[in-house]
């Protein structure tokens, strides 16, 4: 929590709907000391800014902390990544020549099996969570390991560094190494409830650290086992990741495991929807409803993707993963045309970077693709091919207010109002003075250049496209500081 009120002075940007950002210049937030925005305040000149709100807040300067952003500085909502293994990590980069199913037998699997060893889970999630703080994520929904020590680990490290998480026990007990699966249902029934007891036990209001239930994907997972998880969701009200339609021979082999005589499904349903699809596997294990996270979501069928916006399930976009691994290109605009809620995950380690800024740069350029191939394809006139195209301003509200509704935390995090949180990151851009060169503290060490004539939404523009996480210069959850770029 914030030790101390803040007062925040600068300009703030933030999503105020899909294909708008919205810009306070010369403004100022008042924060409380438990991280809640308390009063916004248009522009005015920092002397009347105290003048002003601080009787009305019942504010005594010596009680205030203040922050300044300085010429070339604006403060943005803190990232929020909606898929993303920490056990993975260190492997991120590391794909070779595979696709989806051999990359998790030759890359995936052996790793996640060795954080086991307690000294190896925390040298390596000590590092993710250090870094993707550093990237200005707030919030992540976490894939751990099926090792429920570890996974407890993992929650105690990203509250001790004060990062929200989602943290999930993974689940498998099927078409998995023998060295790492569950032993049964009921194996990873037990250890899923350690990990949950864990987390209420060291966060008991889940303010900052949550159970999420974690089927890995349908194909390591019996029907059994998948039903028993959906009423553990059920019973205790808790959120839910896992994998879908990725990849197309993934998507064959979930057709051929999960027949409507496993998952009981009629032959069609009242809407038309194939029994055999993937959603429909989740549905009929109760599984998809609308704390539900769904990955990639990159092959949906019109019937799954009817069915997915009726249970009111969201979509993590992984873009990058999705590009490294061919798993093919996402249909952004068709998940959201559909009324399906969409958001960005960094997919690490399938994805390269655990970086949300460049899943949304990789957001934009794949949506160009696919606004190409339908082009090609003849699939669609050029005007609504074009449609298929995200702008900047869509991808940056995928990264924050996407997200927040997707891990539930709509109307509390994602931007910058009255009553929400102080989720938020101190962007610094280079600003390149008379003789060419740029001062090191103001944004000199990251690629992103300012010369002083471009407009907001042009700044904002060059960091989407060219920033790093040496532009993040402060990161604060819940008003706490919790990265400070040295």
């Amino acid at each position: 929590m914030a030790a101390r009120k803040t007062l925040y002075l600068g300009t703030f940007v933030h999503s105020e709907s899909l294909t708008e950002l919205e810009f306070l210049y010369d403004g100022a937030v008042f924060v409380n000391e438990s991280g809640t925005i308390v009063a916004i305040q248009g522009p005015c000149e920092e002397a009347k800014v105290k003048e002003m709100m601080f009787p009305r807040l019942g504010w005594a300067e010596a009680d205030v902390d203040i922050v300044r952003a300085k010429d070339g500085e604006f403060f943005f909502p803190g990232f929020i990544d909606t898929h993303i293994h920490a056990s993975q990590y260190p492997n991120a980069g590391i794909f070779g020549q595979s696709t989806l199913l051999d990359w998790l037998n030759t890359y995936t699997f052996p790793l996640e099996a060795s954080l086991a060893d307690p000294a190896k889970a925390r040298r390596v999630y000590s590092r993710v969570v250090r870094r993707t703080l550093a990237h200005g994520t707030t919030c992540a929904a976490y894939y751990a390991t099926i090792d429920a020590a570890s996974t407890n680990l993992l929650a105690d490290l990203c509250l001790a560094a004060g990062q929200r998480a989602l943290i999930g026990r993974v689940c498998m007990d099927q078409l998995s190494p023998d060295y790492y699966r569950d032993a049964s249902p009921e194996a990873a029934m037990a250890a899923t409830r350690q990990t949950i007891e864990h987390i209420r036990a060291v966060d008991p209001q889940m303010e900052i650290v949550r159970p999420i239930i974690t089927p890995r994907f349908a194909p390591a997972c019996s029907m059994d086992l998948m039903r028993q998880l959906a009423e553990l969701a059920n019973e205790q009200n808790l959120p839910i990741q896992t994998h879908i339609s990725e990849n197309v021979n993934e998507i064959a082999l979930v057709k051929s495991l999960f027949p409507p005589s496993v998952t009981g499904a009629t032959p069609t349903d009242d809407n038309g929807q194939d029994p055999t699809s993937y959603a429909s596997v989740y549905d009929a294990a109760g599984l998809l409803n609308d704390r539900t996270i769904l990955a990639h979501a990159v092959h949906l069928t019109e019937g799954e993707a009817r069915l997915v916006a009726r249970r009111g399930a969201k979509v993590s976009h992984c873009p990058c993963s999705n590009s490294a691994l061919g798993s093919g290109a996402a249909r952004v605009r068709w998940l959201l045309d559909r009324g399906i809620v969409c958001s960005l995950g960094s997919d690490v380690s399938g994805g390269y970077s655990p970086s949300v800024l460049e899943a949304a740069r990789a957001a934009v350029l794949v949506s160009r693709h696919v606004a190409q191939g339908a082009a090609a394809a003849g699939q669609a006139a050029e005007e609504e091919a074009d449609r298929q195209k995200l702008s900047v301003e869509e991808v940056l509200y995928l990264a924050t207010r996407g997200g927040a509704e997707a891990v539930g935390l709509a109307g509390k995090v994602g931007g910058f109002e009255v009553g929400m949180e102080w989720d938020a990151q101190l962007i610094g851009l280079g600003v390149v003075g008379e003789d060419g060169e740029v001062e090191e503290q103001d944004g000199g060490d990251g690629n992103v250049d300012v010369f002083g004539w471009e407009s907001w939404p042009d700044r904002v523009a060059k960091w989407v496209y060219t920033g790093d996480d040496r532009n993040t210069k402060r990161v604060w959850v819940k008003g706490r500081l919790v990265h400070e770029r040295k």
